[in-house]
């Protein structure tokens, strides 16, 4: 009998489960997106869910998409070694129609922990973590080809694969999230369970892709987990998706501004940046 009240339950709770992200998906795919066109093939897209209608929550999402056809923008990376930039001052810097802050890095001396290759030269090798391992943001690879033409590449369980890489730019990040639809699994850290800032590129199976932010640590907008992440990703069409460094680093410019609220002055508004080592940009074919 007892047992029987267990399973119950649990049948009870795990149908409570998937009514709440059906609703969620619906929330995502039938918000009135603001909508704008910021270059050729490419638009911002904001929208402000401030009704607690999103994970039960509040949540603001901004993410630019663009289309890999003719005269689109072209993905590329900007980096620094020791200096900090905003991700705005290196979008100016630049000269890019928009820029999202990149992968991880050290905070006090600047410098991707993960690695980075640009122009075929390797700037940054992976900075393992104390048993010699990788870590799970250095599991997936950004990759540019000579086209300009951005696609995500998952770890072949080798030490050196991302030096075999053919790309000659590369940026290694994580953890991945979605990878030709497949989800992927994740481990049960705080990181990962936790609400915070978000940063995320994903690809489309029409080819588009996705660069997101999701606002966080505010009561305007919460943040979401990596789960929560993966399933905005998915609800938004992407086939492949991946985290990159978030939190305080969240951002998300273009060339009118900041477009979303970063959260490392603690205040709603768009002039909290943090100042990091590398970020993605789209620039003029």
């Amino acid at each position: 009998m007892k047992k029987a009240s267990l399973l119950a339950i649990f049948f009870i709770a795990l149908s409570n489960l998937v009514s709440a992200q059906n609703n969620d998906s619906l929330v995502i795919v039938n918000a009135s997106w603001n909508t704008k066109r910021i270059a050729a093939k490419t638009t911002l897209n904001t929208y402000h869910f401030d009704q607690k209608n999103l994970f039960s929550s509040n949540q603001y999402i901004s993410y630019i998409e663009i289309k890999r056809k003719g005269n689109a923008p072209v993905f590329a990376f900007g980096n620094e070694v020791k200096v900090k930039k905003t991700t705005s001052t290196f979008g100016k810097e630049l000269g890019a129609i928009a820029a999202i802050n990149g992968t991880f890095f050290d905070v006090a001396n600047g410098g991707s922990v993960d690695f980075i290759k640009m122009n075929g030269t390797v700037i940054k090798p992976n900075v393992l973590d104390k048993n010699g391992n990788r870590t799970r943001h250095q599991q997936t690879a950004i990759v540019i080809d000579n086209k300009g033409r951005l696609a995500l590449k998952k770890w072949d369980k080798t030490p050196n694969w991302e030096n075999n890489l053919t790309e000659k730019d590369i940026m290694v990040s994580g953890p991945l999230l979605v990878f030709n639809k497949n989800v992927e699994e994740l481990d049960s850290s705080s990181f990962t369970k936790s609400r915070h800032p978000r940063t995320a590129i994903g690809i489309k199976a029409n080819g588009k892709v996705i660069l997101l932010t999701v606002d966080g640590r505010q009561e305007n907008s919460a943040g979401v987990s990596l789960y929560e992440l993966t399933n905005v990703m998915r609800w938004l069409g992407c086939v492949s998706a991946i985290n990159l460094d978030g939190g305080g680093s969240t951002t998300l410019w273009v060339r009118e501004g900041v477009v979303n609220h970063p959260s490392d002055n603690k205040t709603w508004d768009h002039e909290g940046e943090r100042k990091v080592a590398n970020v993605v940009i789209l620039k003029k074919k």
